[in-house]
């Protein structure tokens, strides 16, 4: 088992700042309106619309907040998103994906662009990084949920490939079309996940000093706060001695 990223880590502890909860809220519910549009808009017919209800949940938004969501995409006047991904490297060659969901291709483009830039990135075709990432399933439980061989155990027998565990959590891998009989078996073994999703899974990492870490973090913070950028994956990682110089 490789180890889980120190930075996911150092992420998990912080938590999400209250600034950008709002912002957060908007990303997931757009997620859900997408995915009840492009398919059925009841959770129990439509996989990706269940796992997005599922982030919504882990994040703690209201349920009526989610139905408006899925309401949202029935109704004429709903924005048609396009989903896009942009690959490109930051400082020192460190691979990122960005994902979005936008309405403007080339308001997008522009910004994620700007921001690789002024990070002493660039932005490279599609296909550049994503060839050094697996695409994969990622169910995430908390440590009380049980120990890592009992984790791994309950993986195994639901069809899972990889586990990683450490005193935060467990972290279940599978291959990406196993991801919602994965979940569902698991969730009757160990009880409901903290989060189902598909992710860019990194083959390898590259351990940073301070200056790299704060640069890294600099872009990885402006993409993220973009309303248009719903996900970004990179390769490095941040050794416990620079994370607490931060």
């Amino acid at each position: 088992m490789s180890g889980h990223s120190k930075w996911s880590t150092i992420k998990h502890r912080k938590g999400k700042a209250d600034a950008l909860r709002s912002k957060s809220f908007s990303k997931l519910s757009k997620e859900i309106t997408v995915a009840a549009k492009m398919g059925m808009p009841d959770p129990d017919m439509n996989p990706r619309l269940r796992l997005a209800v599922k982030a919504a949940k882990a994040a703690s938004m209201s349920k009526d907040v989610i139905d408006r969501a899925i309401k949202k995409s029935q109704m004429g006047d709903a924005a048609d998103y396009t989903e896009m991904r942009y690959e490109g490297y930051g400082v020192n060659g460190i691979a990122i994906i960005v994902e979005a969901l936008t309405d403007n291709l080339n308001r997008t483009a522009s910004a994620v662009r700007s921001y690789f830039s002024k990070c002493g990135g660039n932005l490279g075709q599609t296909g550049s990084v994503s060839h050094s990432f697996d695409r994969v399933g990622e169910i995430s439980y908390p440590a009380s949920v049980g120990s890592a061989d009992d984790v791994m155990m309950a993986a195994l027998e639901a069809g899972a490939d990889d586990v990683e565990s450490d005193e935060e959590g467990h972290w279940i891998y599978c291959g990406m079309e196993d991801l919602s009989a994965v979940s569902d078996a698991l969730e009757k073994a160990l009880g409901e996940s903290t989060e189902s999703k598909l992710i860019w899974k990194p083959q390898s990492r590259t351990e940073v000093d301070l200056e790299t870490a704060q640069k890294l973090m600099r872009l990885v913070d402006m993409l993220e706060e973009d309303d248009d950028v719903q996900s970004v994956t990179h390769n490095f990682d941040i050794p416990e001695e620079v994370a607490a110089q931060l």
